[in-house]
């Protein structure tokens, strides 16, 4: 948790272009592996920072903290950017495509220090809400697939 701390207090210095701030609300996941009794319901927040849009790409950092799978306190910060595959810039419902790589960290990996990440993920919504959907694949013998589903709101614009 203090790297991640860490890492929020160099963000700030990364918002030197106009862009808007969001509220993430982490919710459910959907494990492909129905054998074992997953943690369905990943309770947590977050933020996303979308940064001016360049063309149809909209660079973003993002970071967030819930409960994963196996009920343990999970923490990530990263950065990415997204595609608008359909719709508006600025209004109106939109789809959304990219790519997020982040820094993790979970109690039953890498004893608890930051790992490396990077996954896909699509957006549907509107520029005051959205739904995120991240498809995770099965990484170790003791993990499942899985969709891992967000809600966003916007909070505001800076």
């Amino acid at each position: 948790m203090r790297f991640l701390l860490f890492l929020l207090l160099l963000l700030p210095g990364a918002f030197v272009d106009a862009g808007e701030l969001h509220l993430v609300v982490n919710g459910m996941a959907y494990h492909f592996d129905r054998s074992k009794d997953w943690n369905e319901r990943n309770w947590g927040v977050g933020f996303e920072y979308d940064f001016e849009p360049r063309g149809r790409w909209i660079p973003l950092a993002t970071g967030s903290s819930f409960l994963d799978s196996n009920e343990q306190t999970s923490n990530y910060l990263g950065g990415g950017a997204k595609y608008r595959a359909w719709g508006k810039m600025d209004r109106g419902w939109h789809a959304d495509v990219g790519l997020v790589a982040f820094f993790m960290t979970r109690k039953d990996r890498n004893e608890g220090r930051p790992f490396f990440g990077a996954l896909p993920f699509a957006s549907i919504g509107t520029p005051d809400f959205a739904l995120n959907m991240t498809f995770i694949p099965k990484v170790t013998p003791k993990t499942s697939q899985l969709l891992y589903f967000q809600v966003m709101f916007r909070f505001g614009k800076f």
